[in-house]
């Protein structure tokens, strides 16, 4: 089992930045890609970015390329957000992926965290 923690949410004005952390309770997880979803009030669970094992595949979805940048390191999976806008408000999760390599499919991912709030004030 892999339990995933997120940090780094808060409230924000359009235009503004945050960078998100995940870190993951063993070291198993360094082994397996790791995406960022994110979820609105009434609204379907969508990915937002992924990133393999060893930081070589990097996916964005189109509404955040440009503006985020996902990384990672031996401890942690970071995503920084720039230029920040009302619609990029939600919880933001970090997932493990079943393997190496994962894509935008949410079934690609088998641990999930809690989320932490993000909100983009217009």
């Amino acid at each position: 089992q892999v339990q995933l923690t997120e940090s780094g949410g808060g409230t924000v004005q359009a235009g503004g930045s945050l960078r998100l952390s995940c870190t993951a309770s063993r070291r198993t997880s360094s082994n397996n890609a790791v995406g960022w979803f994110r979820q609105a009030p009434g609204k379907e669970r969508e990915f937002v970015a992924t990133i393999s094992w060893n930081g070589g595949h990097i996916l964005y979805a189109d509404s955040v390329k440009g503006r985020f940048i996902i990384s990672r390191d031996i401890a942690k999976v970071y995503l920084q957000m720039n230029t920040l806008k009302p619609e990029d408000s939600g919880v933001y999760l970090c997932a493990s992926g079943r393997s190496a390599v994962a894509g935008s499919r949410r079934d690609s991912y088998n641990y999930w965290g809690q989320g932490t709030q993000v909100t983009v004030l217009s």
